[in-house]
């Protein structure tokens, strides 16, 4: 056997349809678009028209809505925290802000800022400044000796 000898097996590639190219090919005149109107015309897609069905977007429920301007937060919470410091990843001795979260791999990124939640347990000494915290999550950093700073900026009562 020969590299000219090889070819591929019978069926295995199916020429594509030639459309427009006279009545005996059997796509010929109209290429099998019937016969006027809008589907019938070129770069013509009708997105989400279902052939008069109910479209799948108006079957579905819609609830709620995303508020503009909403912040997005990468959540912390204290059990990883202890987990990163009892590795040795996170320096206690320094206070552990969002940088220093984030060069140590607990967060990929920081987003609008981070936010402290209470899951898991914390033992370790730590002084946190984040952007947010539960009272939860203070409670209980101030219960291992730590402390938090939180740097969300308080809203301000209306002056009458």
């Amino acid at each position: 056997m020969k590299l000219n000898q090889i070819s591929d097996k019978e069926g295995a590639r199916k020429k594509r349809m030639r459309v427009g190219l006279g009545v005996g090919s059997g796509k010929g005149k109209t290429a099998g678009r019937g016969v006027k109107g809008q589907k019938a015309r070129r770069g013509v897609a009708v997105n989400g028209f279902e052939g008069g069905q109910m479209p799948i977007y108006m079957r579905l429920p819609k609830r709620g809505f995303t508020p503009h301007g909403a912040k997005s937060f990468a959540e912390v919470n204290l059990g990883k925290i202890e987990e990163f410091v009892q590795a040795g990843k996170l320096d206690i001795k320094k206070p552990i802000d969002a940088e220093a979260l984030k060069a140590a791999g607990v967060v990929r990124r920081t987003k609008d800022g981070v936010r402290l939640l209470a899951k898991g347990e914390l033992t370790s000494k730590v002084e946190l400044v984040v952007y947010g915290a539960s009272k939860a999550a203070i409670e209980a950093v101030e219960k291992a000796g730590g402390r938090v700073t939180v740097t969300k900026p308080v809203a301000v009562e209306a002056a009458e």
